[in-house]
């Protein structure tokens, strides 16, 4: 009711449905966030003996029911695992048509950037985020750039703070998931799906010129 509320002009209808077979017919577009969740304390290797059933189940029917061309979002932790599974079990979608969630860790790190130099996040860009969607992920600022009144600079030069760049801001960006976790005793939710729109507008319609993800 809430997405019909919202008079979203894209909206066409909105099926409800537990039915796997049935969420998944003819979809181009798939958003995978079901999964077991990470709870406080747990580690991601403790929820995968549910994980891989719940993606085998439903890599199956995006196999027999999705549309050939169907792109697919993997947002459900431990996302690369996940989509790895996925993967297995797809075999007639393209491989490059199947990705997971990074654009979340992206995001942060643009927001740590802009809280550091106190400029508005949308002038921060081209942070690339290496890895893993896990503590093992590295950010990368070399090159990253700012918008200041006298220019684009690179973020680099305009924070000049090696030690903090290679240090307290990987490993805050890193540790994320996990202090939100802690913050809320649940996984990321808003963020998330924030994040995983802002992957598929910019997957589907393109990024904007000179935009790096």
């Amino acid at each position: 009711m809430e997405l019909i509320d919202a008079a979203f002009p894209l909206l066409k209808g909105v099926v409800a449905t537990t039915d796997v077979a049935e969420a998944c017919k003819d979809v181009n577009i798939a958003v995978m966030v079901g999964g077991f969740p990470c709870k406080e304390g747990m580690e991601r290797k403790d929820v995968m003996p549910k994980n891989v059933l719940i993606y085998k189940a439903q890599a199956s029917a995006l196999e027999k029911h999705a549309a050939p061309d169907c792109k697919v979002l993997v947002v459900a932790n431990p996302a690369n695992t996940n989509a790895l599974i996925l993967k297995e079990f797809t075999p007639s979608i393209p491989r490059k048509n199947i990705t997971c969630l990074t654009r979340l860790d992206h995001n942060r790190a643009l927001n740590q950037i802009s809280e550091r130099l106190d400029v508005h996040v949308s002038d921060v860009k081209n942070v690339i985020i290496w890895g893993n969607h896990s503590s093992t992920q590295y950010p990368d600022v070399n090159c990253a750039t700012v918008t200041t009144s006298s220019g684009k600079k690179f973020v680099r030069e305009i924070v000049a703070d090696d030690k903090w760049l290679n240090s307290e801001f990987i490993t805050t960006v890193q540790q994320r998931g996990d202090a939100i976790i802690k913050a809320r005793k649940l996984s990321s939710a808003l963020s998330a799906a924030s994040s995983a729109c802002d992957h598929i507008r910019d997957w589907v319609l393109g990024t904007p010129k000179d935009f790096k993800v």
